[in-house]
């Protein structure tokens, strides 16, 4: 039976790093106050003018392709997760493309927000099992501080955030019992505005013209911008978060014990559960849910804050790195986020 098999893996993380207490000389906080609710005691952010999403994400994949022994030419497929692309369009995928001087692949871009890069280990893990692709490059990568609002008004949501990258080679093994042995997806919609960036959209352009010859370039530019968008302060991300807290404290074991009954296991088993970086508290509100120990769960948002599609795959690095995933570990990947969606991907490494 073919699966997929996690070959090599990477991450890149800015060098500048950003204190809580560098955040008080932005806006009203305090190091005790971000501490309290969310775990985070610092983050990185990338440099404007030299790093970007993509840039990041090459870093990532160039460490995953020298562990997984592969060159760039020899992958298949490019799957990349994000919120922050360098351009609206195209994504961020061809750019790795061009970057790592590939040959004309495909390159497929996920936007999933928080749970991104568990989607797109989904998607890769089928063109793997199928046979189409031999080495798949997943990525997740995040550069927020570039849209985000450092300001009181926008503390609650900014304080949050970092910027970093992840990658992972997937590969078909054969190897009885190794490499992804499910993913589930999910979402709901009902609450989509709870955790949104509204602006700019085409939500707000009421309009029907004919013809772009019926409006001056002073009305046109204001289909798309305009000074009520910049007043509500809806060209920043937003977040219930409340709201986002009660349903991804449910959602999160839900899909990660869903994964477990799918291969007739049980939390107990798991060597490594890997969440998304959303929150601290609620990881341990998971890991408490769930009755896993201390050393079952991996937790690395104090360092990095929570760098959305970038956050699995650097924590899934970093606990590799630090020999806590071994050959033959149970590890379970889980991510909640904006949408809402929600995923899990249940391997043995």
């Amino acid at each position: 039976m073919i699966r997929s098999k996690i070959a090599g893996i990477g991450m890149y993380v800015p060098e500048n790093v950003v204190t809580n207490q560098d955040l008080t000389r932005l806006m009203e906080t305090s190091d005790e106050w971000i501490q309290e609710r969310t775990g985070i005691q610092e983050r990185r952010y990338a440099d404007r003018k030299n790093e970007t999403t993509t840039t990041m994400a090459v870093e990532a994949a160039k460490v995953a392709l020298e562990r997984a022994g592969i060159s760039a030419q020899e992958v298949d497929f490019i799957v990349f997760a994000t919120l922050s692309p360098d351009y609206y369009f195209p994504g961020c995928g061809v750019l790795v493309q061009r970057a790592l001087k590939m040959k004309e692949i495909g390159a497929l871009d996920v936007r999933n927000q928080c749970s991104g890069f568990v989607y797109a280990i989904s998607v890769a893990d089928q063109f793997i099992r199928s046979g189409m692709y031999k080495n798949i490059l997943v990525i997740g990568s995040e550069k927020h501080s570039f849209g985000l609002d450092f300001s009181t008004r926008g503390r609650n949501v900014s304080v949050i955030f970092g910027d970093g990258a992840g990658a992972v080679v997937l590969q078909a093994t054969e190897e009885d019992g190794r490499g992804i042995l499910s993913t589930h997806l999910h979402s709901d919609g009902e609450s989509a505005e709870m955790l949104a960036m509204y602006n700019p959209g085409t939500h707000a352009n009421h309009w029907t013209p004919a013809s772009l010859a019926d409006f001056d370039e002073v009305e046109i530019g204001q289909m798309f911008m305009s000074h009520a968008m910049i007043d509500k302060n809806q060209l920043y991300p937003y977040m219930d978060g409340p709201s986002v807290f009660k349903k991804a404290v449910v959602k999160f074991p839900e899909v990660i014990i869903e994964a477990l009954n799918k291969n007739g296991l049980q939390p107990s088993d798991l060597d490594l559960l890997i969440p998304h970086q959303a929150n601290l508290r609620i990881s341990q509100f998971v890991a408490h849910a769930l009755k896993l120990r201390e050393d079952q769960v991996y937790n690395n948002i104090q360092k990095y804050g929570n760098t959305t599609a970038a956050s699995v795959p650097i924590a899934l690095c970093e606990a590799w790195e630090k020999g806590l995933v071994k050959n033959g570990d149970l590890v379970c990947l889980a991510a909640f986020g904006s949408g809402f969606t929600w995923a899990s991907a249940l391997l043995r490494w």
